[in-house]
């Protein structure tokens, strides 16, 4: 019997099951095809009753061109991560929400992200698809047990059916990043800020940013060794603001971002505000396509993904 459901088993799955031990009696029954197969195993064994249960994880199926295809948003603390992407040994936001989807939907989910960000970068706004083999009944349900899965610095808040060809990197027309300075020792918001106490002449900074809009080739900024196809980048916005508390936000818009470029900006801008460099300078720097005349990057944690945008029409998806 055992034999036989094990060819069974591998001519559907091209899983192979093995007994790890010998057992006089011998039942088998399956509990689940949802995403992993539940093998539970009952005998006896040297007069020894046995109980035995073992879990096999289903390989990723291919796509069967009726898979549902999903936007999920979210919002997370960078700080315990090595950036979104997944890594092999390392923590990584990716990792962390495939899990949490994989154990929800009962099916090997993968998630794809509108961008990388850095290790110890935040993201108060960020968007990644996925695929699940049926649709998802009540979408706002799934956001609220995904949250009990995840954990406490990574948030779901919304999941939007899309179109099937719909991609959130590829797709996304423009990104925002903020920045945010702290001028003062502040225990609460350190986390979340680069407290940095030197004067800033805010003026100047916006004058050497406005430049930023001018300009199309960031290699001044491109961390080595990116492999980045291109750097060309077209900025939209950039500016800094002071706020009613006295913090320094600074925003920046883009079609795309090159790894670790704005926080490379903010470094280099940061020292135009202390005096180091003047605007002219600034400009030459930006000019020169030479990342070791750019200033240190601005520290991971005052970094916010905040926006990303999408055309209209890859959310209207068919019945």
């Amino acid at each position: 019997y055992f034999n036989n459901f094990k060819e069974l088993f591998i001519h559907f799955y091209g899983t192979v099951v093995n007994s790890f031990i010998k057992l006089n009696k011998i039942q088998l029954s399956v509990v689940s095809f949802s995403g992993q197969i539940s093998f539970h195993t009952l005998g006896s064994c040297c007069g020894r009753l046995l109980s035995r249960t073992f879990f096999v994880p289903l390989s990723k199926r291919p796509k069967t061109g009726t898979d549902m295809r999903y936007f999920i948003e979210l919002q997370y603390n960078g700080a315990a991560y090595f950036g979104w992407q997944r890594q092999t040994d390392m923590p990584s936001v990716q990792q962390t929400l495939e899990q949490a989807l994989s154990t929800l939907l009962r099916e090997k989910i993968e998630v794809v992200g509108a961008g990388r960000t850095d290790t110890g970068v935040n993201a108060s706004y960020y968007v990644a698809h996925f695929d699940v083999s049926l649709p998802i009944a009540d979408l706002g349900h799934t956001v609220y047990k995904l949250n009990f899965l995840l954990p406490d610095d990574v948030a779901a808040r919304r999941i939007l059916p899309v179109r099937s060809d719909a991609h959130a990197r590829f797709d996304a027309r423009e990104r925002e990043y903020r920045y945010f300075i702290e001028p003062r020792k502040n225990p609460f918001t350190r986390a979340f800020s680069w407290q940095y106490y030197v004067p800033l002449d805010v003026e100047k900074m916006n004058r050497a940013a406005a430049f930023l809009l001018e300009w199309r080739d960031f290699t001044s900024f491109a961390k080595l060794n990116s492999n980045n196809r291109t750097n060309i980048c077209h900025v939209m916005h950039a500016s800094w603001t002071v706020e009613s508390d006295g913090h320094l936000r600074f925003t920046i818009r883009a079609d795309r971002f090159l790894r670790n470029m704005v926080r490379a900006i903010v470094g280099t801008l940061v020292d135009v505000g202390r005096g180091r460099y003047t605007v002219e300078q600034f400009e030459e720097i930006v000019r020169s396509l030479d990342l070791s005349r750019s200033s240190s990057s601005a520290p991971a944690q005052g970094l916010f993904l905040s926006d990303v945008c999408y055309p209209a029409e890859i959310f209207e998806c068919e019945e």
